[in-house]
This record gives structure tokens, sequence and C-alpha cells, in this order.
């Protein structure tokens, strides 16, 4: 997966529209291109080589980098689970309404 970006939609497109030809070029068959018409975000997808081409808004609003990134400290792979406790749901009282306990 490469990410980069361009300065403005046309050079988005631009730069998605080259390399769409030069993978076709270089052999890879089937190469998609998607969301060229806005040029805010261009997906080339070569089936094993994917593109992502931004404007530099868009791509700090959608921080793929920071998705698709390695931890550097190991403890950061996993997510501590916070620890979950089965609370006992109070029986209602007889002055709610409701019958005693059992063990009342």
């Amino acid at each position: 997966m490469v990410v980069c970006s361009g300065r403005s939609s046309r050079q988005v497109a631009a730069i998605a529209d080259h390399l769409a030809e030069r993978l076709k070029t270089d052999g890879h068959k089937g190469v998609r291109v998607e969301g060229k018409a806005q040029g805010d975000w261009v997906l080339v997808d070569a089936g094993d080589i994917i593109v992502h081409v931004f404007r530099p808004e868009v791509r700090e609003l959608y921080q793929l980098e920071r998705l698709w990134r390695f931890p550097e400290d190991p403890a950061e792979a996993k997510p501590a689970r916070a620890a979950t406790r089965r609370r006992k749901t109070p029986s209602p009282s007889p002055e709610d309404g409701g019958e005693p306990d059992a063990e009342s």
C-alpha cells in the first residue's frame, strides 16, 4: 500500500492517471481507478498494489498512516481491555412495588 499527496484536485487526478497508465504499461492487468471525478481521494487498485492519492486536507482527515502503522512499543499492539465485572441487579424492594428477595 502506498499513500501520497497532490497539491490540488487536478494534481491528484493527474498523479492517479499517470500511475494507472504506467502500471498498465508495466503489465498489470485490471487496474482500476476510483474517486478521480472528485479528486480529493483517488484509489488506484492494481491487485497486489494499492495506491491512495490524497489532497493534503483529506489525507490529514483520514490519517490512513495512523491506521496501518506498526506500534513502536509492543504494549501498544493490543489495547488494554477494561476489566468488566457483572453487577447483580438489585431486586425491587416491597416499597418499590416488587416482591421481597427470597434471601430477605
